[in-house]
């Protein structure tokens, strides 16, 4: 895991090195300070040698001004190198993200991402700056300063041995009780996430069913619970400072109280004895000692909460696409022809059969209808064309060749698809359009959005085409938005054009312009229209009817009436339905 994490460091690794290195440097100087201090009381002051004095004090305020030196370079450089392993580390985690199929999403819930692309990298740029810099600094000053002290005193020094032990195990201890609250904490502040980006998507939604009330306990509950586990996680860590202040005082007070039996009991120069100097000299190593345990306190503090985060970070990284470029890696298509070949396909989370033995042969250019009840399978059979998700056994052909075989972008180039639920990005609509080719010329944006009949209410707006998008298209009406996203598909040119239930918000008039547009100007295009009303797939060359993931009728919209109960009742019920509102 730490290998993982450590290649996101790349660029900053100077950086990286330099840190430790000056914060080191700054602990040596910290640590000769306390014996020049020594050396002025006992051969300066005590003695009244002047002289002395005068060229101790400026050495100690020399190690003074090179300490403070390299104590801003140490944070300078760590600074730098914290923030860049945390873009880097963001970075690749979206690039992760970006590569994943809609399989590998499903395993995922947006808030969960969202939450460990800022809080988890967060907690971890945290930990990273205190390990190349406190965790040298700490360490070090303990071990310099404890050498020091055994130099100027062993027999006091050993008092610092007899409780480290006893600070071990009380931090051991304390870090394997945080170490599960913390974990359960990251998983509240995904739901919390959750919670939040619920509700403000369907704002709208809350308002127009007067749902604010549930939704505020739905937020309520999802804080409390993290408030509940922060707060059980923050007792626990709460001993640490406690601990090893109870500790470090004592030593202290030993050896205050040693220390002055030795300065009173014993003659100068006698063995064993101690002087002023070294009694000073012995507390400041004392108060080190006790800093660098503080500063160890808040490395395990940081180390506890971030090995949730690193777990959850690494999840992100290691988990790998499971759609790839095939071994063949074709990057031409040739046309637009499909076949299914006996394919079977299930969601890996739920392991139900959502299509069983489809066979299909879609000549290239045809227009194909596709109806069916909700939950027959109808999206799950056309995201399969552009492999959006593979199929669990069977084939899909495109061009001739299995869909697995292709290079998956040259096969997502040539089929374009507007789904159910089609996202309009924040922007122009210039922009939102040239999604589809980001080379498009304003002639190639205003003809594709002619035969997408979106033209018309474009050019009502005040500013025209560029009229600004608001994020998730909240400023253009449910037709608007689904004529954008065809114009967005028409100018990538695709082989293939899929239309997911996309034309359902615009009426029926609309919808027969945009039909006509395809067959007069893209004959060349293979079309699948997935669609509830009848009178969007009649004209089609061939018709499939789903029901319960399988193929239950093939053929025209006549061969149908005669054929498919299904077909027939459906067609009848709306046929009702039209002429009751038309009386």
């Amino acid at each position: 895991m730490i290998r993982k994490l450590s290649r996101a460091i790349r660029e900053y690794k100077r950086d990286t090195v330099l840190t430790p290195v000056t914060a080191a440097m700054e602990v040596v100087m910290e640590v000769i300070i306390p014996v020049l201090m020594a050396f002025l009381i006992d051969r300066g002051i005590n003695a009244g040698d002047m002289d002395t004095i005068w060229r101790t004090g400026l050495l100690l305020v020399l190690c003074a001004l090179v300490s403070m030196a390299f104590g801003v370079l140490s944070g300078f450089f760590g600074a730098r190198a914290s923030t860049g392993f945390a873009r880097n580390l963001r970075q690749d985690m979206y690039y992760a993200v970006q590569k994943y199929s809609f399989s590998n999403i499903d395993k995922f819930s947006t808030g969960s991402i969202v939450t460990r692309l800022t809080t988890d990298v967060t907690n971890l740029q945290n930990t990273f700056q205190m390990l190349i810099r406190i965790a040298v600094r700490a360490p070090s000053t303990l071990i310099f300063s404890m050498v020091m002290a055994f130099l100027v005193n062993a027999r006091l020094a050993l008092l610092f041995l007899a409780v480290i032990p006893v600070l071990g195990a009380g931090l051991a201890f304390i870090s394997m009780k945080a170490h599960p609250a913390f974990t359960r904490m990251f998983k509240h502040y995904d739901r919390m996430n959750t919670v939040v980006q619920e509700n403000l998507r369907g704002i709208r939604v809350v308002k127009a069913f007067v749902r604010e009330d549930h939704e505020t306990e739905k937020f309520v509950d999802a804080s409390e619970k993290l408030r509940r586990d922060s707060a059980l996680a923050e007792k626990i860590l709460a001993f640490n400072s406690p601990l090893m202040q109870f500790c470090m005082y004592a030593v202290m007070l030993l050896i205050s109280w040693f220390g002055a039996k030795l300065i009173v009991g014993s003659g100068a120069g006698a063995p064993g004895s101690m002087t002023t100097g070294q009694l000073m000299s012995m507390m400041s190593y004392a108060m080190q000692v006790l800093m660098s345990l503080m500063m160890l306190t808040m490395i395990l503090v940081m180390g506890t909460m971030s090995r949730a985060s690193a777990t959850r970070v690494v999840e992100i990284l290691d988990e790998q696409s499971d759609i790839l470029n095939g071994e063949k890696d074709l990057t031409l298509v040739k046309d637009g022809s499909i076949q299914f070949k006996d394919v079977e396909f299930n969601y890996k989370r739920s392991g139900r059969a959502c299509l069983s033995g489809i066979n299909l042969d879609i000549k290239s250019g045809q227009t194909v209808g596709i109806l069916g009840g909700t939950g027959s399978g109808k999206s799950s059979l056309v995201q399969l064309i552009p492999r959006l998700y593979d199929v669990v056994s069977g084939q899909v052909l495109v061009g001739g060749e299995d869909v697995r075989d292709y290079n998956v972008t040259a096969l997502r180039e040539e089929v374009a698809m507007v789904l159910q639920k089609n996202e309009l990005f924040s922007g122009t609509i210039k922009d939102n359009l040239r999604w589809g080719d980001e080379n498009a010329t304003d002639e190639d944006i205003e003809r594709v959005c002619k035969l997408a009949q979106a033209d018309g209410f474009i050019r009502e707006f005040p500013e025209g085409y560029d009229t600004y998008i608001e994020q998730g298209g909240t400023n253009v009406s449910g037709g608007q938005k689904q004529r954008l996203c065809i114009a967005r598909a028409l100018l990538k040119k695709p082989k293939i054009l899929i239309l997911d239930d996309s034309t359902s918000a615009v009426d029926t008039h609309t919808d027969a312009l945009i039909r006509d547009a395809f067959k007069n100007e893209i004959p060349d295009t293979t079309k699948l229209i997935i669609a509830q009303r009848v009178s969007s797939v009649q004209e089609a060359d061939q018709i499939i009817v789903l029901d319960g993931g399988k193929i239950a009728d093939i053929g025209t919209h006549e061969e149908l009436l005669r054929t498919s109960p299904i077909y027939r009742e459906v067609y009848e019920s709306q046929q009702k339905g039209e002429t009751a509102n038309a009386s």
